[in-house]
């Protein structure tokens, strides 16, 4: 502990608000996660955000919490607008004080992102995301809608809340009015800059009135639009000064309209990969600045504050992963820290299903009254066979509530199919998860036998047996389908078979993908800041509004054909918040895209396909196979007549889609049911 300010001098120091103090610059930024609508859902959000205030971060930010009914979300959705309100708010701020935390309400209108008929903009026009077209406000309707913004910050302080966040980017209502894009008035709300920002402007004056000096007001401001006519710098470093001076506390950083088509969260994205827009503004203001996006791990958010990016880092995600995750870093405990790996899975494709969210790696997230840690009553002997991650999940989690646990794998090391994942361009970080599970079952004594496919006679003597043993690429029958130039996925992605330069891939689901990422992907792209940003088109320069410019065209690596049987849409069992990212990338480098596909034959020279009643043969030097997988169930079929019971987890017990999210959660579920 004591080495810690030398070791992260910057996240360890504190910060000086003037009327308050924080611990430290790591804030817990905003991230709606469905508990807010549910039965119980402040008791759940007590303990998920008191679990986050013990871990040690220095300030915690609310999901959204809508000032008027207009400002919902959705119909039903979390509001404050009433006194009858703030005793359930009070739940959650009293359990954060108890943990020694600070925590802000984030204050957030909709505009025209309000999936539900009164939603209500600047301007009568439709967000290409959203079936609804809002309804203009009227004069008298931005007055009264600014005093509910006041209204529900007076009711945040007496729910216990020691500020507030406005959320003024992303897109919602307050960036609406800002950007010339969606604010086509003609009255004193719209028209020049001076007249567009009049209205976050006058929101942030009539808070700190009614709130008083000793409250925390963060304004949101979006850095960042990334869609045409969105705020040029210069616009953006005019309007932070007048925040500044109209009584804001700290500014954070937004980035990106949800409407955007530049990946700003997703794991294709860098690590700090947007830092430098906040470091753009430094210096501008003397208020704080917060950066954010894509920050999890403790020397990416040291490095961030010592090059001067910002005076706080903002993570929300990675306190999904780990709720310990300062805590974990003050002790020097690193390697025990369980990484977002930004993959988007169980967070928010579970928010745009209208799911409560969760996280991959860590299931408890979003349950943690559900499924507490319980230590076990009485240790048992287990035995785990396969080391992927439901295995690796199910034995660390049975041997830290104290079983005896011994894992079999087959091959030389743990990782399954993430083994493969990490493989893939834009997939890196899920070696952290491998890191981190690694840890977890050294650190709780698990008996690991690598290298050892376990047989019935090493299972005799266990009080459970969980067979975690995975998938195998699942085979299809067409002539010619043992010639040597086709190849199961996993052979090329663990680089054990050469690829040609002109490939079909029989199958477009998420590995086949992953298998055409892999394959056009140029090794001399170094895949940081400045490659990223330039593939997408992101102007650091600035010269156009919004921050875009134009992407950068590649040469496709190889030719490419995604093919598949069913007439749907490529892809589409991928990621709701990631699928367009993974199908622009393969677009933009040409990959031919084939559904409702007939594999007729294998010959030499390529494969022959029938579409649409017209047969053709695909001129190709290699045939990819992701025809899907089938669970390893060699094992289980011993074990039954051998008459030993077990239990099934992951891909041995169900293939049709290699799941890592319900892999892991089956994995912890049923360790803490022993």
């Amino acid at each position: 502990m004591n080495d810690m300010p030398l070791r992260y001098p910057r996240i360890f120091q504190s910060l000086d608000l003037g009327f308050t103090t924080l611990k430290n610059r790591i804030l817990m930024g905003s991230m709606h996660t469905g508990l807010e609508e549910e039965k119980d859902g402040f008791d759940k959000m007590a303990e998920y955000f008191g679990q986050r205030a013990a871990g040690g971060v220095g300030l915690i930010v609310t999901g959204g919490v809508a000032p008027n009914r207009a400002g919902w979300v959705a119909p039903f959705s979390l509001r404050l607008s009433s006194n009858s309100q703030v005793n359930s708010h009070r739940r959650i701020t009293d359990r954060v004080h108890l943990e020694g935390g600070k925590i802000c309400m984030q204050i957030l209108h909709t505009g025209r992102y309000g999936y539900h008929p009164l939603c209500v903009a600047p301007s009568r026009l439709k967000a290409p995301i959203n079936r609804f077209r809002p309804w203009a406000l009227s004069g008298s309707g931005i007055r009264s809608t600014i005093d509910d913004f006041s209204n529900c910050a007076v009711l945040a302080r007496e729910a216990g809340y020691d500020g507030v966040e406005i959320m003024g980017s992303e897109g919602y209502l307050i960036n609406q009015f800002i950007a010339a894009k969606t604010n086509k008035r003609e009255d004193e709300w719209g028209g020049s800059f001076e007249n567009r920002i009049r209205f976050p402007l006058t929101i942030v004056r009539s808070i700190r009135d009614t709130v008083g000096a000793d409250f925390i007001i963060i304004f949101r401001l979006s850095m960042l639009d990334l869609v045409k006519d969105g705020s040029s710098w210069e616009e953006i470093v005019l309007l932070a000064k007048e925040l500044e001076k109209a009584g804001v506390t700290i500014i954070n950083t937004g980035i990106g309209w949800h409407e955007a088509r530049v990946p700003t969260i997703a794991t294709v994205v860098p690590r700090a990969g947007f830092a430098w827009v906040t470091k753009r503004l430094m210096g501008e203001v003397t208020v704080p600045l917060i950066t954010t996006n894509r920050i999890n791990m403790p020397e990416v958010a040291e490095s961030v504050l010592a090059e001067g990016c910002a005076d706080m880092v903002s993570m929300a995600r990675p306190f999904l992963a780990d709720p310990e995750w300062v805590k974990k870093t003050a002790e020097g405990r690193e390697e025990e820290i369980n990484t977002c790996i930004g993959c988007n899975q169980a967070c928010l494709d579970n928010i745009f299903a209208r799911k409560r969210a969760s996280c991959l790696v860590n299931p408890r997230a979003c349950h943690e009254t559900e499924m507490p840690f319980v230590p076990a009553q009485t240790a048992r002997k287990i035995a785990v066979v396969g080391g992927g991650p439901a295995g690796m999940a199910c034995a660390a989690t049975a041997a830290a509530r104290g079983h005896r646990v011994t894992l079999f794998e087959g091959a030389e090391n743990l990782g399954g199919q993430f083994l493969l994942a990490r493989n893939i361009p834009g997939k890196e970080e899920f070696a952290e998860t491998l890191r981190y599970f690694q840890h977890q079952l050294d650190l709780h004594g698990v008996t690991l036998r690598y290298g050892h496919r376990a047989q019935v006679s090493d299972l005799t003597g266990y009080d459970e047996i969980v067979l975690a043993t995975g998938v195998v690429p699942r085979k299809i029958d067409i002539p010619g389908i043992d010639m040597d130039h086709v190849i199961p996925y996993n052979e090329v992605i663990m680089g054990r078979r050469e690829v040609g330069d002109r490939v079909a891939i029989i199958g477009a689901g998420g590995i086949g993908f992953d298998v055409a990422a892999l394959l056009l992907h140029h090794d001399t792209q170094a895949g940081g800041v400045e490659d990223f940003l330039a593939d997408w088109g992101v102007d650091q320069e600035y010269a156009h509004r919004g921050g875009l410019g134009l992407p950068r065209f590649v040469t496709p690596r190889r030719e490419v054909h995604l093919l598949q049987r069913k007439k749907t849409k490529p892809g589409q069992g991928l990621g709701k918040t990631t699928g367009w990212i993974h199908r622009l990338e393969l677009k933009k480098n040409g990959v031919k895209f084939w559904i409702g596909v007939e594999y007729l034959k294998v010959e030499k020279n390529g494969l022959w396909i029938n579409q649409d009643g017209q047969e053709r043969l695909l001129a190709v030097d290699t045939i990819v196979i992701c025809a899907g997988q089938e669970s390893e169930l060699g094992l289980a079929r011993e074990l039954d007549t051998a008459a030993l019971s077990y239990h099934l987890i992951g891909g041995a017990l169900l293939a049709a889609e290699v799941d890592a999210k319900r892999a892991i959660a089956e994995g912890v579920a049923l360790a803490d049911s022993f």
